[in-house]
């Protein structure tokens, strides 16, 4: 049973549009599509920037 459940998710990371590291890596549904926040970006601490920024999904 667990397994349906972790099909339906897919990991990527989220990367800095600042600095264009990779510095998250999270899951996201894959069913029923994309959710809005994150179409859009989040902002998220960058360390080399060593403040929070704009971080958007990249697909590995």
């Amino acid at each position: 049973m667990a397994k349906k459940k972790a099909d339906a998710r897919e990991h990527v990371w989220l990367q800095c549009s600042e600095t264009g590291d990779l510095n998250y890596r999270t899951s996201v549904r894959t069913k029923g599509g994309m959710p809005e926040r994150l179409k859009d970006g989040l902002r998220k601490y960058s360390p080399r920037l060593r403040r929070h920024t704009l971080h958007t999904i990249k697909r590995k």
